[in-house]
């Protein structure tokens, strides 16, 4: 299931970055009372009663020299372009601006869904002073107060009356959904016409020219595939071009339709930090993950080459010491019969369940190798462990005091159980609870 997408979209210095804040529950935009301050990590995501989506931080573009309402008018558009719900703010203390009234003539283009909030409506006898708003034309303002948390509850039922409903386009249980992620120019798109052996995608060595994640399908050894291509994460125009963090959603989007996430990498520019951002996203969405280093062809090799890079990864990519890496070029196409064999065994792993009697003999043995940790006096008891989910693959560990087990000894159990049982390809995850 995709999450739908909120955008937080208003003139500077309405509290945008505010009201992100309240609604992912963690401080993650910069907050400051000067216009124009958001440089920070402008998307997370949020959950509202039943609702999971993605939320989008408009602040945190930044468009460069552009005059200050082309500016807005921007911000807008790219908003308009990547939600399903916009969430136009406004400030109660300072009424309807002319800024404001240039947003609601872009928003009433978008047809998108509106709501209008009013915020900096910190106690009752300020809320007539959202009645000026209603001639913005979008129908009953929600008085919120961002800085107090009021009013955000109604805001967030009324944007999830709004929600797309039904989910991405589905397919069987049996078809393995793979996605490519990666920054601009690393091959994606050219590593999808060497896997279907057509050119179904549009290759350019100018960054960014495929234009939207495209789904193509295909059957390997009898085993059905879906490739989704997010090589379109930006579009043509100085505003994408200026804006990265907004290819961003786009790849959340095709992460969370797939089974396995292909990170690519380019050999010939090696391993940048916004190669392991990228790689996050989906460690972090616990999808399985296998590398794919492309252009390979391009590279000088002797005997260590391949050797040295792998390590060099590994050195980068902490977190994903469970991912395989491919070496590969999508244009020569050497070594991409190395890619599939992979695919397939990332996706087993990820739906892997193992017996809990097995299971127990694992960490019991693990347990008896290295017993488990004291604080303060008190020593972790594992009574037994289960497995409560795939997909990945997820372990309960059932205690005598949770707070007891500290990191280290997880991911012992974790590298324990990945020993026993492989899991290569896929993340983990091991959860303590306390029996009751």
């Amino acid at each position: 299931m995709v999450k739908p997408v909120i955008a937080i979209v208003g003139r500077p210095n309405v509290g945008k970055s505010t009201i992100f804040n309240r609604i992912v529950g963690e401080r993650i935009s910069i907050v400051e009372d000067i216009p124009g301050v958001t440089r920070d990590r402008i998307y997370s995501s949020g959950e509202w009663l039943t609702h999971d989506f993605n939320i989008i931080d408009t602040g945190g573009i930044d468009i460069g020299d552009e005059p200050f309402l082309e500016q807005i008018r921007q911000q807008a558009e790219i908003a308009i372009d990547e939600a399903d719900v916009i969430i136009f703010l406004v400030n109660g203390r300072e009424g309807v601006t002319s800024a404001d009234e240039e947003v609601a003539k872009i928003l009433f283009k978008a047809k998108k869904p509106v709501v209008l909030a009013v915020n900096k409506i910190d106690n009752p006898e300020m809320r007539e002073q959202i009645y000026d708003f209603y001639s913005l034309g979008f129908g009953d303002p929600f008085p919120i107060s961002g800085s107090h948390g009021l009013g955000l509850g109604d805001l967030l039922d009324e944007a999830a009356k709004h929600f797309p409903k039904g989910g991405a386009k589905g397919y069987d249980d049996d078809v393995i959904c793979f996605s490519l992620i990666g920054r601009p120019n690393v091959g994606k798109s050219s590593l999808v016409n060497a896997i279907l052996g057509e050119d179904r995608v549009i290759v350019s060595d100018i960054s960014g020219t495929t234009r939207d994640a495209i789904d193509s399908q295909l059957t390997y050894n009898e085993q059905k595939y879906v490739i989704i291509d997010t090589a379109g994460m930006r579009k043509k125009g100085k505003v994408y071009e200026t804006t990265e963090k907004y290819s961003v959603l786009r790849a959340l989007r095709a992460i969370e339709r797939s089974n396995v996430v292909l990170v690519v990498i380019n050999a010939e520019e090696g391993i940048i930090e916004q190669d392991k951002k990228i790689a996050g996203y989906a460690h972090e969405a616990g999808r399985a993950v296998v590398i794919v280093v492309n252009k390979w062809d391009a590279v000088e090799k002797d005997d260590k080459t391949m050797k040295t890079f792998e390590q060099k990864i590994r050195d980068h990519f902490l977190f994903l010491d469970y991912a395989p890496i491919v070496f590969l070029s999508a244009i020569t196409k050497k070594r991409i019969h190395t890619l599939m064999p992979m695919i397939d065994m990332a996706s087993e792993n990820h739906a892997r369940r193992v017996e809990t009697s097995v299971l127990n003999d694992v960490i019991m043995d693990a347990v008896a190798m290295n017993p488990t940790p004291t604080d303060k006096g008190r020593r972790l008891k594992i009574y037994y462990t289960t497995q409560v989910a795939v997909k990945p693959p997820t372990f309960v560990v059932f205690v005598n005091e949770p707070e007891l087990l500290h990191f280290s000894y997880e991911r012992f159990l974790e590298n324990r159980i990945r020993d026993a049982f492989g899991f290569e390809g896929t993340p983990i995850k091991i959860y303590p609870r306390e029996r009751k």
